[in-house]
């Protein structure tokens, strides 16, 4: 089972940017897709972004136009780009692995948002 390790994530104020990263332990990396999920303190874990194998990407609608997510097969990794920072983004961001019916989480990566 692939594991995952995500990095990339801090304090930042509104408006500023981050960029999250996720390592995976496979170099069966590409036949996965790929997630970027959020929980915020008394609330359920929500999708941000996913990305399929071949590079098909969706996005919430809360984050579209200000996060991006990519995939570098290459690096066994995949990227959250995410600009134009809110309070309300603050919260854990897991990565997710997803292949059939098998799935991995990281640890996931603390983000706070100061207003």
């Amino acid at each position: 089972q692939v594991q995952l390790v995500e990095s990339g994530g801090g304090l930042v104020q509104t408006g500023g940017s981050l960029r999250l990263s996720c390592a995976a332990s496979q170099s069966t990396f590409s036949n996965y897709a790929m997630a970027w999920y959020r929980q915020a303190p008394g609330k359920q874990r929500e999708l941000v972004a996913a990305v399929t194998r071949g590079g098909a990407t969706n996005y919430a609608d809360s984050v579209k136009g200000r996060f991006t997510i990519s995939r570098d097969n290459a690096k066994n990794s995949v990227f959250l780009q995410m600009n134009s920072l809110k309070p309300e983004d603050t919260a854990v961001y897991y990565c997710l692995a997803k292949l059939g019916h098998l799935s991995s989480w990281g640890p996931g990566t603390q983000v706070t948002v100061s207003s």
